[in-house]
């Protein structure tokens, strides 16, 4: 079956070549000067530049902690394995603290100077950010001029280029550093797991500390990527700078000699002229190799041979996407051995949640048909558990049809926690306190003894929205354990409905 495989993958990439070869146009009337200036956004370069030197930064502090925090964690296991067995800790622990202040060391000192090689997934963005920005700097007059007018670049914009390209280096050097500390704390944790298996009496004493290790080598990797990933998304001021650079036929053939990918590929300098498909076959005369190879197969074999194109076609898609999920088509993804946090590797702010609600409360002997409008901030734990802080309005909607005016009747100041029970469900709780007297101006609410105490406990489902605006809608339905208590006696059930945007 392999070999089918093979041989299918070969023959289409025979004719893909050979269709490419024959079809590619003649660029060789494209190779004079650059002919046209762009005019670019004036806040294109600079922005670019405080982007990449903000993510530089953080990686680098993330880099340092990660390794500081493994550090740690070896000096924790070289002490408890020296009361046992001094020889055996000085072998596995000997000389890792110093590697491990070289690795701080060159995170924070690298500017990007070495040669940065091609490594996991492509990213053509970057690598065409990266183009773009050596193109530039090496043909100034495309900046020049603006509104189409060959000149000379003007002074500031070509010192933001040169600023912008700088960082990015930078941090392709940067991101360089990281896989390396990775690859090394990768290198550690394997050295000391089998240390660990070969010897199970030190299994309690090791054993804590090598786990943390784990989670902390499986929260880092994840953060790696998302700063990888975020190269593959241009926002729309960049999208269009790429895009009228890829009008240029010079920066065409730039990008087909300096990029990665050219760089990977040996592309030769003749690349896309005349000279350089001269003696390549032609699509007739594969197709002509692969009809004799199938020839054998009798009439049904180009049948059979399309068949198996696709079959190959359909496994290689299925282990392609299995990959994407063990690691985003890395071949060094982590394989946690635990229920990692999908909250951890985010930022502070990355794990607020913002939400609205309301409730409706019946007409009753003391109030009008009141009508509550809350708003809440979430801190999202993990795990799809959250807590919060909120505040609420009650307004008055008068006493029935024949009735109807607005008022204010109340405020509150809100706290809750949100635990996952089984999918789309959560158990709800929280404590609040309210001001249920009909009130006029603010200097009122400073009156304490008209606040009251609310306990509530409950269930919630989400439900998700393909909405611009809110991500998921909620329903509550809460019961007030306190309501019994006040006076005047409120509402013991309360049904809410919120959102989250």
């Amino acid at each position: 079956m392999i070999q089918k495989i093979g041989f299918c993958l070969l023959a289409g990439l025979c004719l893909a070549v050979s269709v490419y070869a024959q079809d590619q146009p003649n660029d060789a009337g494209n190779e004079g000067g650059v002919n046209k200036a762009i005019h670019f956004p004036s806040r294109l370069f600079s922005k670019l530049q405080h982007k990449t030197a903000e993510l530089s930064q953080q990686l680098t502090q993330q880099t340092e902690a990660y390794l500081q925090q493994m550090q740690r964690a070896e000096q924790r296991m070289t002490s408890k394995l020296a009361s046992k067995d001094s020889v055996a800790a000085k072998q596995l622990f000997g000389n890792t603290q110093a590697r491990y202040a070289a690795l701080e060391r060159r995170m924070r000192a690298d500017t990007g100077t070495r040669e940065v090689a091609l490594n996991g997934t492509y990213k053509p963005y970057l690598d065409s950010l990266q183009g773009g920005l050596a193109f530039l700097q090496k043909n100034p007059q495309v900046l020049g001029g603006g509104q189409g007018v060959t000149g000379m670049a003007p002074t500031g914009q070509l010192q933001a280029v040169q600023g912008a390209a700088v960082q990015l280096q930078a941090f392709q050097g940067k991101l360089q550093d990281a896989d390396e500390a990775k690859a090394f704390v990768q290198q550690r944790r394997q050295l000391i797991g089998q240390y660990i298996s070969m010897h199970p009496n030190v299994q309690g004493l090791l054993g804590k500390a090598y786990s943390g290790m784990g989670h902390q080598a499986y929260y880092y990797s994840q953060r790696l990527r998302q700063y990888q990933e975020m190269w593959s998304n241009p926002d729309a001021l960049e999208q269009k700078a790429l895009a009228k650079l890829n009008q240029l036929p010079d920066f065409q053939n730039f990008m087909k000699v300096n990029s990665q990918l050219g760089g990977l590929l040996k592309l030769p300098g003749s690349y896309g002229t005349a000279q350089a498909v001269s003696g390549l076959q032609t699509k007739e005369q594969v197709a002509k190799m692969v009809q004799g190879q199938v020839s054998a197969s009798g009439s049904g074999g180009t049948t059979a041979l399309q068949g198996n194109l696709q079959s190959a076609e359909s496994q290689l898609d299925t282990y392609k996407a299995k990959l994407s999920q063990l690691g985003a088509g890395n071949g060094d993804a982590e394989m946690p051995d635990f229920k990692p946090n999908d909250q951890k590797t985010k930022t502070f702010l990355g794990r607020l949640q913002y939400g609205i609600n309301f409730q409706t409360t019946h007409t009753n002997y003391y109030f009008p048909t009141v009508a509550a409008f809350g708003l809440s901030l979430g801190y999202q734990l993990g795990h799809g558990n959250i807590a919060g802080i909120g505040a609420s309005y009650e307004m008055g909607c008068g006493n029935g049809i024949r009735d109807v005016h607005f008022s204010s009747q109340g405020v509150g100041l809100r706290s809750f926690v949100d635990i996952k029970i089984k999918g789309s469900f959560f158990a709800s709780s929280g404590f609040e306190y309210n001001y249920i007297t009909p009130f006029t101006s603010f200097e009122q609410l400073k009156q304490l003894e008209y606040w009251t105490k609310s306990g509530l406990i409950g269930v919630t489902k989400t439900v998700s929205m393909k909405s611009r605006f809110f991500k998921n809608t909620s329903v509550s339905l809460l019961w007030d354990f306190l309501s019994y208590q006040q006076v005047p006696k409120t509402q013991p059930v309360l049904f809410r409905i919120g959102y989250t945007l």
